[in-house]
């Protein structure tokens, strides 16, 4: 199988990753929610116990959604998928430890380690908008904790509103590649 192929089957079946960002997008601004209604500690667990959910949610959504909820065994981007999954629970570590010394740094550097996360994602999916999602977070992550400002939910807030956002440009990103690369190689037949 060819990269190209590949990357449009995580595509298909991840549905540009509109489902993941959704979820992801909604357990953040949870967190952000819980940080305000109950207490910083509150956002935070929120946010640790909602990534725990991430994967089944998004899988459970995908299921009802066109059944397909997981790469074929043996796909070459399977393993690779996995393994950029696992690196946000360990990072996370971080996160927290950054917490026990500044509380107000718990978001932004969650921003960093997830926005991190994303970036092998332009490669396992084919799509640069992955590296600009990935950006965003990390240099935004950078910005929030340097500048010291604002309440200590800021960081989900932006953080759940963006992923929110590129959900939508995710799938619209990847339905326009996928019927272009369709429409280019009926064209060449």
């Amino acid at each position: 199988m060819d990269i190209g192929q590949a990357q449009q089957d995580v595509r298909a079946v991840y549905r540009g990753g509109f489902y993941g960002q959704l979820v992801s997008g909604v357990v953040w601004l949870v967190a952000a929610a819980a940080s305000v209604a109950l207490s910083p500690p509150a956002g935070i667990v929120s946010l640790m116990a909602g990534g725990v959910l991430i994967f089944p949610l998004t899988t459970l959504l995908l299921k009802m959604t066109r059944g397909t909820s997981a790469l074929p065994a043996g796909h070459p981007m399977a393993a690779l998928a996995m393994q950029i999954a696992f690196t946000v629970p360990l990072g996370l570590l971080v996160a927290l430890a950054a917490a026990g010394y500044r509380e107000e740094w718990f978001f932004p550097a969650s921003m960093v380690i997830v926005g991190a996360h994303y970036l092998p994602f332009t490669f396992l999916y084919g799509m640069r908008l992955f590296a600009v999602l990935g950006g965003v977070m990390v240099f935004g992550g950078v910005a929030l904790a340097l500048s010291g400002t604002g309440p200590f939910s800021l960081g989900g807030w932006l953080t759940g509103t963006l992923l929110v956002a590129f959900a939508f440009l995710l799938r619209k990103a990847a339905d326009l590649r996928d019927s272009s690369s369709q429409h280019g190689s009926a064209a060449t037949r």
